[in-house]
């Protein structure tokens, strides 16, 4: 098994990566704890055995779980069962559940403790570890949220053996990210036959571990976490939800290599690379039909990361990085080419 820390002083935490890691969770538990709220979902497979009195709570499948009433309905009944500030949250689930999850032990008490048990590759290799949590509103993804660290994550890779092959693609999507951030071993040549193994698991989180020590809470270098995603959220908030959040952001990560070509940053070999990169994970790269241009030019103006106008992360000569002041233009004519 692999531990790699995410280095946040005293708000420091393991993640645990590798077959067999539930195995930990008992341990992780702080010792002055005496319940655990279980977040989780109905179409979850997994069940946890924290070692203390437990109250499960499942929230509905899919994005509608991602809302302010049930964060509200999380709490209440965490309040009903007496929960105290002594108590842990656990997150059992993909990205969904570690969102709303994590959401809830922020909020609760004004915080409580969370461990995250990811089991979907999404989670594992992304939305799990790093304390960004929040809910959709109806305007978008992701406006209402917090930081808020867990105290440990598990990566237990066995669980990826039992995903449905569109969850585990979305989570290539994330995979494919990372290459283009750090070193992820080996590039993929196959198409639907693509694995990830635990070293691979572990590459990706060692790369956002880094990125979040150094940046917690989004101020400037951790903003390259999104490579792809101004597009992606764009695609799901404008309804196209016949793509999973991963293959989403692999069409966005198709999309900034346009972007950055017509802006001179990067070579049309380099492009050339994204698109293998994304092929060999039998990922999408074209935009879903019957989507309006002009709404997802609309929607970029409504991206957390739109402080200062239209910001793209973009990769080019010193690596990927947050790019503002794009021309309207340029944005549009990308956009034509993924049709």
């Amino acid at each position: 098994m692999t531990v790699i820390n995410v280095g946040l002083r005293d708000r420091s935490y393991p993640v645990h990566v590798g077959p067999k890691a539930l195995e930990m969770l008992g341990e992780l538990i702080p010792s002055e704890a005496r319940r655990v709220a279980v977040i989780t979902q109905e179409s979850i497979p997994w069940s946890v055995d924290p070692s203390i009195g437990a109250l499960t709570i499942k929230v509905p499948d899919g994005e509608s779980a991602k809302s302010l009433s049930v964060i509200e309905d999380i709490c209440r009944k965490m309040t009903a069962a007496g929960f105290t500030r002594a108590d842990v949250v656990v997150a059992v689930g993909g990205g969904v559940v570690t969102d709303v999850g994590g959401f809830a032990a922020a909020v609760y008490h004004r915080g409580i403790r969370f461990i995250n048990v990811a089991t979907t590759l999404l989670a594992q290799v992304d939305a799990a570890i790093g304390g960004k949590t929040g809910v959709n509103l109806v305007e978008g993804k992701n406006l209402v949220g917090a930081f808020w660290q867990p105290t440990a994550v598990i990566c237990d890779t066995e669980m990826l053996t039992t995903l449905p092959i569109r969850e585990y693609r979305s989570g290539l999507g994330e995979v494919a990210k990372y290459h283009f951030l750090g070193s992820v071993p080996a590039t993929p040549e196959g198409s639907t036959g693509a694995v990830v193994d635990a070293e691979v698991v572990a590459a990706c989180v060692q790369i956002k571990a880094d990125v979040v020590a150094a940046d917690e809470r989004e101020g400037g270098r951790r903003a390259i976490l999104n490579y792809g995603h101004t597009l992606a959220h764009a695609i799901e908030t404008a309804g196209a939800y016949d793509l999973r959040h991963g293959e989403a952001v692999a069409v966005g990560i198709a999309y900034a290599a346009e972007v950055a070509r017509r802006l001179g940053r990067i070579s049309d070999e380099r492009v050339a690379e994204h698109h293998q990169v994304l092929s060999g994970y039998d990922l999408p790269s074209r935009l879903p039909r019957g989507l309006d241009t002009e709404e997802l030019l609309e929607l970029f103006n409504r991206d957390k990361k739109a402080v200062q106008g239209v910001t793209l992360v973009l990769d080019g000569p010193d690596g990927v990085e947050p790019v503002t002041g794009i021309d309207t233009t340029i944005l549009r004519d990308a956009l034509g080419t993924l049709r």
